[in-house]
């Protein structure tokens, strides 16, 4: 069984929202050269396209450039999968996926398998810096009202001393004056 030649010119985009057209299409990958031609396949029943596409780009140089800048980003909030497309599938004929040699499947299971455990790592990254960052806020406003809290205490605690200490020096008064002690009696 011979294996397929891969389009060297033409991309397969998986993984499109239902909002992408070909028009959208064309505009996220004409920054990486001319292109000669976009495609989304509809699904007959729902006349959608069927979560994917093909654009064909006039150089070759121009797609391995669009491929290697645009395989995992994200096109209006999911991530794009940008591969080589494999050459147009002859109905009732032996090509496709179905024919294609087991390692072509593992490789692209691997491809698949690194760039989603990639991009968790990272978002996972994010995630955790935000969270760090966040965290490190929350101690610094808790050692802030800590602070203030014990100043509000040690003022509070000063002026009940000297609330305190002028009462002393009142019964103090009262007891050396004869006078203070008739009238308080």
């Amino acid at each position: 069984m011979a294996q397929q030649a891969v389009q060297k010119n033409t991309l397969y985009v998986g993984g499109l929202a239902e909002e992408v057209n070909e028009t959208i299409l064309h505009a996220a990958f004409i920054p990486f050269g001319d292109i000669k031609d976009v495609k989304t396949p509809l699904d007959q029943a729902t006349q959608k396209h069927r979560s994917f596409g093909f654009v064909t780009f006039l150089e070759k140089e121009d797609a391995a450039a669009a491929m290697d800048n645009m395989d995992g980003a994200e096109l209006y909030g999911r991530v794009l999968t940008v591969n080589y497309a494999l050459p147009e599938r002859i109905k009732g004929g032996e090509q496709g996926w179905a024919a294609q040699p087991k390692h072509f499947l593992g490789r692209l299971l691997l491809r698949l398998t690194t760039h989603f455990v990639q991009n968790a790592v990272w978002a996972d990254a994010d995630t955790w810096f935000e969270r760090q960052q966040q965290e490190e806020e929350m101690q610094r406003i808790q050692a802030e009202n800590q602070a203030a809290m014990r100043a509000a205490e040690e003022l509070h605690r000063k002026k009940m001393a000297e609330e305190r200490q002028g009462e002393k020096e009142d019964e103090t008064e009262m007891k050396d004056d004869p006078m203070a002690r008739a009238e308080a009696e």
